[in-house]
Order: structure tokens, then sequence, then C-alpha cells
């Protein structure tokens, strides 16, 4: 059985820098549910835009709580959600 948070991501591509040079190596999101989950930064790969990661995403986890997957669910932030 998968788990499945949606969380909100606003990160610039200076913030995201500090992954690349290793400074930082995971992210803390807030869900839209309210819970916090922290998953590793490289997963962020896959949907990294050229001015860095934003909007809706939805994370995938299995029932041990591995990181499965990340899909964009909407573009650019908060607003899109609300």
């Amino acid at each position: 059985m998968y788990q499945r948070m949606r969380v909100v991501l606003n990160i610039s591509s200076c913030q995201l820098s500090e992954y690349y040079e290793g400074i930082v190596n995971s992210v803390v999101a807030r869900a839209t549910d309210g819970r916090t989950v922290k998953f590793p930064a490289n997963v962020l790969r896959s949907v990294v835009q050229d001015d860095g990661v934003y909007g809706t995403f939805e994370l995938t986890f299995d029932k041990h709580n591995k990181f499965v997957s990340i899909s964009r669910i909407s573009g650019e932030g908060v607003d899109d959600f609300i």
C-alpha cells in the first residue's frame, strides 16, 4: 500500500544550488493536510525547471515510508492549490 501526500514547493534556483554544492541533502515541507514531510533533495531532479521548483506536487511513499515518486499536480505555487 502506498501513501501519498501533496506539498506546495517554492524553491528558487539559488536555494537548489545549496543541494548541488552539498550544503543541503534533504527538503522539509508541509503537506497540504498539515503534516510535515522530510525527503531527499535529489528526488527533485525530475521536476527542476530553470527558475527552481515551484508548484503543487504529489509525493508517493511505500509502506515503509521509503520515497517512490514525485509528480507535478499544478504549476506555480500556493495560488494554484487554493
